[in-house]
């Protein structure tokens, strides 16, 4: 049993708090607008000699479940402009998932 309502979990992926809107695709079907939190955190990565960092991101969309109910690797998103290639679907099963994308 979810902790948050249905409606909690709008009320904080709404445009006007925390969430953006994104246009999801599945492969193969009709584009959909959908709300979420668009998160591209960076992170640094030393190679083997300690000399060196290379940035890495992994940015990725908190949606609700309901709204991505068959989301696979290869649906696409697109927010701000900025098109991504969904590569991994990670289901909470409390009603949100979170999509990791690549750029497209």
């Amino acid at each position: 049993m979810a902790v948050e309502s249905a409606d909690d979990r709008a009320d904080f992926l709404g445009t006007s708090d925390f969430g953006v809107a994104g246009t999801y695709t599945p492969d193969g079907g009709s584009a959909a607008t959908v709300n979420g939190i668009f998160d591209k955190p960076s992170s640094s990565i030393p190679l083997d000699s300690g000399e060196v960092d290379v940035d890495s991101n992994t940015p990725t969309f908190l949606c609700e479940t309901s709204d991505v109910s068959s989301a696979a690797s290869g649906d696409t998103l697109t927010v701000n402009s900025v098109g991504y290639t969904v590569v991994g679907v990670q289901e909470d099963g409390q009603g949100m998932t979170n999509l990791v994308l690549e750029l497209t």
